[in-house]
């Protein structure tokens, strides 16, 4: 099996390696200010799934600081002045927050010669007519491609984990960001409580018919993390938790409904070791991805 990699979609789209960039718009979330309800979905960590995530105000200072994380990645061949980057808005809800703020954060990256593109993560529920906009003028400067997190289509897990929206807004976005040439990434979240193998693969299945065809997505395994609501629920009753076989069997299956244009950002869970409750195995990323991508190799 041949999957659409990031990794070589980037490369052949900006002609060398690329590196995201993980930065923040110091926003928060409507989902925990109260204005859609209080303490964020009950996965997401004290960071807003953005841990690793630089955090001063001043973007340019964000920027340099993520730079000198990443540079030891690139190969040596690759000079300093020839690295591109991608601005990762990652941090909470990126377009959610004063709109002038917002673009003159978004605005100040792109114009930077060294950044290639703009991700910016945030809710379906947060992309109104104001911020399609701003998003459509970020655009005209460098490529931007907004980051949705969808996780499932099933609304008694979405309930179950505090989402707060329904899947009706998630598809007005997907259309509003395709009608103004945006390219999306869906988030996904397989090892939600409640959810077995068949949801799971239902949530991929709706995804891989959206029309326009889906740019990206991002498969991730659920990590129960100290400090989110969910880690307390796990300690008070626990849920099952998939071994790391049985985690990229179902991948397998997920990467297998997808369409071939469409990229693969992630495939396993990245959260910060220091607070992962379960499972413990995905701690060894790199282990994981071996494992999969010698499945990948045989399928």
């Amino acid at each position: 099996m041949k999957i659409n990699s990031a990794s070589e979609y980037y490369k052949k789209r900006f002609g060398t390696k690329v590196y995201r960039l993980s930065l923040s718009a110091a926003s928060t979330c409507p989902n925990r200010d109260g204005k859609v309800s209080f303490g964020g979905c009950t996965f997401c960590s004290q960071g807003g799934s953005g841990d690793f995530a630089e955090t001063d105000e001043d973007v340019l200072l964000q920027i340099e600081k993520a730079k000198s994380r990443v540079d030891a990645k690139f190969p040596s061949k690759i000079k300093s002045q020839d690295r591109k980057y991608i601005a990762y808005f990652q941090s909470f809800t990126n377009t959610y927050g004063p709109l002038d703020k917002l673009e003159k954060i978004f605005t100040t990256a792109a114009s930077q010669k060294e950044i290639c593109a703009l991700s910016i993560g945030t809710r379906p529920d947060c992309l109104g007519p104001e911020v399609q906009e701003m998003l459509k003028k970020v655009n005209s400067i460098k490529p931007v491609t907004v980051e949705l997190g969808l996780q499932t289509i099933h609304q008694k897990t979405a309930d179950a984990v505090n989402r707060g929206y329904d899947l009706k807004v998630f598809e007005k976005a997907y259309k509003d960001l395709k009608d103004i040439d945006i390219e999306v990434i869906v988030h996904v979240i397989l090892g939600l409580p409640g959810e077995g193998e068949k949801e799971m693969l239902e949530t991929i299945s709706y995804l891989s018919h959206l029309r326009p065809v889906l740019d990206g997505i991002k498969i991730q395994l659920l990590q129960v993390l100290e400090g989110t609501a969910m880690g307390e629920e796990f300690k008070k009753n626990p849920f099952k938790i998939y071994s790391m076989e049985e985690y990229c069997s179902l991948v397998i299956k997920c990467l297998k409904l997808l369409p071939p244009e469409t990229v693969i950002h992630r495939m396993t869970g990245d959260g910060p070791k220091r607070i992962l409750i379960e499972p413990a195995w995905s701690g060894d990323k790199k282990r994981v991805l071996n494992y999969l991508n010698k499945l990948i190799a045989r399928s």
